[in-house]
């Protein structure tokens, strides 16, 4: 259904279970080579491009990849408050609107694969949350603390290359990619009271945001309102019922909404087609996260299109390397944005907080790119608006 148009149709194809999904299903349907898009970086981090060419050529797609500098990527950020229209800072809207401008080139409608990772279980939360709170409840405080600071003692780069040197002898299901950040995010989890809290650790990038905005105080959210939930038991259910009704809606989809609607390009995401939700929704849990693993289900029918050995990897995300570009190129224009006398004259953040975070993230001891960029993109959107 989501094919059909009078204009040229294609798909972003990164390499990973939805949009190979999305892309497999497409090409069984046409007669002809479907047309796919991805962005390549240099950083093997980041780069997803090796992995959805390997696909594209088994499916027998028309596929167009553009390998991007980091300059490149870069010379997007001016102009990300007139893209967004609003201090949107989840970075990969840097890739995102680089793929919609690559893909307008060829094609007027681009098929995504969002959706699928929170109707089928995708997130490593989803994974590992009951088990880390399993452990958690039973872990006196003062441990808790001790564990939290014995892990961010390691600096995330030393993490990383503590996971090369061991990475030929450990089982494949326990390599990650940016192994650091993922262990630096998981001790700021550590202090969690209840399952509540913890999907709040899970999800804030600034734990105590009233600190660092002046004279604020938490609204009741729906995030934040428990009582307007319905009775959803089991715990990583209840994550994916709420990254459904925030996380989709409030950032993946004005990502690429407004990514690809500043390239005159329409997106379409069959995974939210209504009958796909409700069929999500009526599966069990054991039918998404199985074995270690998310999308279970989506697995199986991938497998019938492509070897599972071609996306066996870990997660990656879709991103671009915003904590090294902080330390070098884009240090000059962030200092500018996050200095202490203009966050001072603003009057709108607390400068010591974000002040002490710029330093550790520069100094290469802590990873703290998450936080800084939510702060410089709200800086870059009100100097826009200043201007206009």
């Amino acid at each position: 259904q989501q094919m059909i148009a009078d204009v040229p149709v294609g798909a972003f194809l990164s390499g990973g279970i939805d949009s190979s999904l999305i892309v497999a299903i497409m090409q069984q349907q046409s007669h002809r080579p479907v047309k796919t898009f991805t962005i390549g970086f240099s950083e093997e981090a980041y780069n997803e491009a090796q992995y959805a060419k390997r696909i594209a050529k088994h499916l027998g797609t028309d596929h167009v990849e553009l390998y991007i500098t980091s300059q490149e990527a870069m010379d997007v950020i001016p102009d990300l408050s007139q893209i967004y229209d609003e201090p949107f800072s989840d970075s990969s809207q840097i890739p995102t609107y680089l793929v919609s401008k690559l893909s307008r080139s060829k094609v007027a409608v681009s098929l995504s694969g969002d959706g699928g990772d929170e109707l089928f279980g995708g997130y490593n939360r989803y994974l590992y949350g009951q088990q880390i709170w399993n452990y958690l409840k039973h872990i006196p405080s003062s441990m808790q603390k001790t564990l939290h600071n014995t892990v961010t003692s390691i600096s995330p780069r030393a993490w990383d290359t503590l996971e090369k040197w061991l990475a030929p002898i450990l089982p494949h299901k326990t390599k990650q990619s940016n192994l650091g950040n993922k262990l630096h995010k998981l001790a700021e989890v550590l202090n969690s009271a209840n399952t509540e809290d913890l999907y709040l650790n899970f999800i804030s990038t600034w734990k105590a945001s009233q600190n660092i905005v002046k004279n604020s105080k938490q609204t009741r959210s729906f995030i934040l309102d428990s009582r307007i939930w319905p009775e959803i038991e089991d715990f990583t259910l209840r994550m994916m019922f709420l990254d459904t009704m925030t996380y989709l809606p409030d950032d993946i989809l004005v990502k690429i909404d407004r990514a690809s609607m500043a390239v005159s390009l329409e997106t379409r995401t069959p995974f939210l087609n209504h009958k796909i939700i409700e069929f999500a929704w009526k599966l069990p849990l054991q039918m998404k996260v199985r074995n270690g693993q998310g999308k279970w289900l989506l697995r199986q029918v991938l497998d019938k299109y492509v070897p599972l050995n071609f996306i066996e990897r870990p997660k990656m995300g879709f991103g671009v390397p915003i904590d090294f570009w902080l330390r070098g190129p884009l240090k000059d224009w962030a200092e500018n944005l996050l200095s202490e006398s203009r966050l001072a004259s603003d009057g709108l953040f607390n400068p010591a907080p974000i002040r002490e975070k710029w330093r550790e993230h520069l100094s290469g001891r802590k990873n703290w790119h998450h936080q800084i960029w939510t702060i410089l993109m709200f800086q870059a959107w009100f100097e826009a608006q200043r201007k206009n």
